[in-house]
């Protein structure tokens, strides 16, 4: 009760100062639309995110972070997450075989491609076809041939088939993908996961019509578009931001699958932690009432981390009471949810309370529950105390995280940011791309272009490859800093690497605003520079501020 007593002061006095601008008349909100609010919310929530593989010729915002990722609470499953496929061993012919694919790429024929990969002594075994699909996933002609190649020696199976057909559902190639779940049926193999892929694929190109359509052809392959498939179906909507057509399947279909809980929880988890919409969040769970469905501990789950996630620390605190009169144990995602909205509302004090209640009921404390305290510590840029709580997460024998490290990238200058990826590589926690994409993204915020470029030379040290999304991150950010003359040339670097144009990128190159040409390539500027604080020892650095005064 001390808890919301404090929340319900806090709340009383945000909302003198903020509510009216939070806010607007409802009247004035399309009911289609998000509120403006609502769209920050929900490209910050969707912005630290690194999804399963995704093409890259479908690019993803990835160039913007926030806090909001560690505190999903993505207690539903999803079927769909492909990784190096684990059960094969290395083959030591894969190399020669994907320099050979490479090469007979430029083939004029498929007739001839096949000869030269016949006529090479590789040996073709399910487990090399697999893999090889896998590594070659981002070029779907060639994890084709590969396919190909395999399934004309007989070493193709309803793995690698399902393989396939991400990989071509990745790169929309569905009228290939179809075609292969129609072999894979012919040969009275199992195409249910194949169908599943389908529904997922189409989702994630943004297109839920087809995805819908997917599960009602699940019949003509003599399958039942049972209550598995169906929740599929709305997860995979829901999960790619389609959770209004999600919703309305589910209610259309509510006298073939019954409404409960578990149903409904798909969409809260849409609205709660995919595109963090407290206004329809608060709707559904009005939705669930109607239709006399309790709600039950997933559900308090999805609405106190959607509450945590815009800092409705009232809220969250009072569902958190309700959930507890009503016996539904609060699991550590609960408490996750709250030491974040806690820290973030500077209480705390109060969010080590939350811990120790937490430990009190048996439940101790992960690295995810750290990292909700270290991460609006570190975008308050409270370093210090934030390094305070890495201390004490070492003292349980819980180590640092990849988000732990980006938590503290944010929160530090280029000096700081060079340690905390160099203890990344101690650690054995990369830097990887996401990190560097972070790190950009930072500096370019920060209005910090020459801090940009220096850590994109540190990609090279630290051995990570930059993809489309590094290239398109940089270009952007030195265009739209004034930088042209250099954007331009990493441009030209980024199409000489075989990725495809930008439109984007090449209007914002070839019609710059009429201001930029007083901006300078590197002239001067006052570099906006973050406290800093020893991570690892404690101790304050000081920087002196610099005005860079070199004019071109």
């Amino acid at each position: 009760m001390a808890l919301l007593s404090l929340a319900r002061r806090l709340q009383r006095t945000h909302s003198q100062i903020l509510f009216p601008f939070l806010l607007p008349h409802p009247a004035t909100i399309p009911s289609h639309f998000p509120s403006p609010s609502t769209q920050q919310i929900s490209f910050l929530s969707s912005a630290f995110h690194q999804t399963s593989f995704i093409s890259s010729q479908t690019q993803l915002l990835t160039s913007h972070f926030s806090t909001l990722q560690s505190l999903s609470t993505q207690t539903l499953n999803y079927p769909f997450e492909f990784a190096p496929p684990p059960f094969y061993d290395p083959d030591p012919q894969e190399p020669a075989l994907l320099h050979l694919l490479k090469r007979v790429a430029h083939f004029s024929s498929e007739t001839e491609a096949m000869a030269s990969l016949d006529e090479s002594g590789i040996k073709a075994t399910q487990g090399l076809v697999c893999s090889v699909i896998w590594t070659l996933r981002e070029e779907w002609r060639l994890a084709f041939l590969a396919f190909k190649w395999g399934e004309k020696w007989g070493s193709t199976g309803e793995n690698t088939y399902e393989l396939m057909v991400w990989v071509l559902g990745n790169h929309k190639k569905f009228n290939m993908a179809w075609c292969l779940i129609r072999d894979l049926y012919r040969s009275s193999l199992d195409t249910r996961r194949a169908m599943f892929l389908m529904i997922d694929r189409y989702a994630a190109a943004s297109d839920p019509g087809k995805a819908i359509q997917t599960f009602h052809t699940m019949e003509k392959f003599r399958m039942t578009p049972d209550e598995e498939a169906f929740r599929t179906l709305l997860k995979a909507l829901c999960r790619y931001g389609n959770i209004e057509e999600a919703e309305e399947i589910m209610l259309l279909n509510k006298k073939l699958f019954t409404l409960d809980a578990d149903g409904f929880n798909i969409i809260l988890n849409g609205w709660c932690n995919i595109l963090v919409d407290v206004f329809e969040a608060k709707r559904v769970w009005r939705e669930m009432s109607k239709y006399c469905i309790i709600p039950n501990a997933i559900s308090y789950n999805h609405m106190i981390s959607c509450f945590s996630k815009v800092g409705n620390l009232f809220d969250s605190l009072r569902l958190y009471d309700e959930m507890k009169k009503r016996g539904r144990d609060p699991g550590i995602e609960v408490y996750n949810s709250l030491v974040y909205v806690l820290t973030r509302e500077n209480c705390l004090n109060e969010a080590y309370k939350i811990l120790k209640k937490m430990k009190k009921t048996g439940l101790q404390p992960d690295s995810v529950t750290y990292n909700s305290m270290i991460r609006p510590l570190c975008e308050a840029e409270k370093v210090e105390e934030a390094r305070n709580i890495l201390s004490t997460m070492k003292e349980e024998n819980l180590s640092p995280t990849s988000e732990t490290y980006h938590a503290f990238l944010l929160g530090v200058g280029f000096e700081g940011a060079l340690e905390v990826l160099n203890h990344m590589k101690v650690a054995g926690l990369g830097p990887a791309g996401d990190t560097f994409l972070l790190a950009l993204g930072k500096f370019f915020k920060m209005e910090q272009p020459e801090h940009a470029l220096k850590i994109w030379a540190e990609m090279k040290h630290f051995e990570v490859v930059p993809d489309s999304s590094h290239y398109i991150a940089l270009v952007e950010g030195l265009a739209t800093s004034g930088w042209l003359v250099k954007a331009r040339e990493y441009y030209a670097e980024m199409r000489s690497c075989g990725f495809l144009d930008d439109p984007k990128l090449k209007k914002l190159l070839e019609e710059p605003k009429q201001r930029s040409g007083s901006k300078r390539q590197s002239g001067p500027r006052e570099i906006k520079r973050s406290k800093q604080v020893h991570l690892w020892k404690g101790n304050k650095v000081r920087l002196k501020k610099k005005v860079n005064a070199n004019k071109k």
